[in-house]
């Protein structure tokens, strides 16, 4: 069964997870915004985030011509996998720490073999 939970509740454990992100790697995070959305986008409805942008090492240029990199938490998704709100509250952890990994280059098989995928 789901877990329910109101949108301002998921959306507190997503700024947690952004808080718990050491200062040091924080700082490096440049022109990304977080966005939560309810649903995963209907071509991949089993997503549980994505991170839309150009990843760290392959940017070239002015950094102030472009558009800031999204990544998106995808609330039903994780609601729907999870069997408590702590569970909701580890997996919200992984997946934004998974997604700020693609803004650094790193790709789904290196976050696997570091336990983030």
């Amino acid at each position: 069964m789901p877990v329910e939970m109101t949108p301002e509740e998921f959306d507190a454990l997503v700024d947690r997870a952004l808080d718990a992100i050491p200062d040091e790697i924080a700082a490096l995070v440049r022109n990304v915004v977080v966005l939560v959305e309810a649903e995963a986008p209907a071509d991949d409805p089993d997503l549980l985030g994505l991170y839309d942008g150009i990843a760290l090492t392959d940017r070239w240029g002015d950094p102030s011509m472009e558009l800031p990199d999204r990544i998106f938490v995808f609330r039903d998704n994780l609601l729907d996998m999870c069997d408590s709100r702590a569970e909701v509250e580890d997996e919200v952890r992984i997946t934004v720490v998974h997604e700020i990994a693609h803004h650094f280059g790193i790709d789904d098989e290196r976050l696997h073999d570091l336990g983030y995928a």
